[in-house]
């Protein structure tokens, strides 16, 4: 491998363990994924593609070759509904366009539109979350409540502070946590969560403007990031897969 194609990929490396984390919901699962498919790249016979886009594609691919077939759905098999998650996570979470993540996963863009408009239905028949929301600009924060409430999820409480959102979680078990990094004056998101996580094992999404520097494979890190600002897709794919495979316990 040339020191180019290393550099490119390393540059991938932290959107494949995002994608990853989040296609197993864990994220020792999801980083061990990542490994796999760096191997299995690198064992090609042929050039690893040129460019950090064909790279981070062929590296999406790599993952999702290697990721067990997994999922249930009520109407579809569950080799079926894990394809419509995998179009889901790489379209709303990872920002592909629909002819990438076809290529991705081997699909005509026949059946890739046809299976991600059934992914969007899908959405709507997911688990309901309680939410606490861990946000310390107020608009923000209100933004994001009437996100989750469209999504179809009830928000137990806002909270702007580290100290104040481990009292919304004792008094309101939430069950699942979408947490900013940043809180300003009122301390750190992340040491929030790890306060909350001593009393009880929930989801966490965190959102932050730079997923890169939680995902260096590094140390405790999320399972679950989305980039700031993000659309409602985006939050409610995240929401989704947090809570459905939370409640598969993966």
């Amino acid at each position: 491998m040339t020191e180019p194609d290393r550099t490119a990929l390393l540059r991938a490396l932290p959107y494949a363990r995002r994608y990853a984390r989040a296609l197993t919901g864990s994220r020792p699962c999801g980083d061990s994924l990542v490994a796999d498919a760096l191997r299995s790249l690198m064992a090609m016979p042929l050039p690893l593609p040129v460019g950090d886009a064909a790279l981070r594609l062929a590296l999406y691919g790599a993952v999702s070759d290697a990721a067990p077939k997994a999922g249930a759905g009520a109407e579809a098999g569950p080799e079926m509904a894990d394809l419509r998650r995998r179009l889901l996570l790489l379209t709303a979470l990872e920002e592909l366009t629909l002819a990438q993540a076809a290529t991705v996963l081997h699909l005509s863009m026949d059946v890739a539109n046809r299976e991600l408009h059934a992914a969007r239905d899908m959405l709507h028949a997911g688990a309901v979350a309680r939410v606490l929301i861990i946000e310390d600009e107020p608009i923000i924060a209100l933004d994001i409540q009437d996100l989750v409430e469209r999504c179809g999820h009830c928000v137990v409480g806002i909270a702007g502070s580290e100290q104040e959102a481990v009292e919304i979680a004792r008094r309101d078990p939430p069950s699942l946590v979408l947490a900013d990094i940043n809180l300003g004056v009122g301390g750190d998101g992340a040491t929030a969560v790890a306060r909350i996580m001593r009393h009880i094992s929930v989801p966490v999404i965190f959102v932050t403007a730079y997923p890169e520097r939680l995902l260096t494979g590094v140390g405790l890190e999320p399972t679950y990031v989305i980039t700031k600002p993000f659309d409602p897709t985006t939050l409610a794919v995240a929401t989704y897969q947090a809570v459905t495979q939370g409640l598969r316990a993966v």
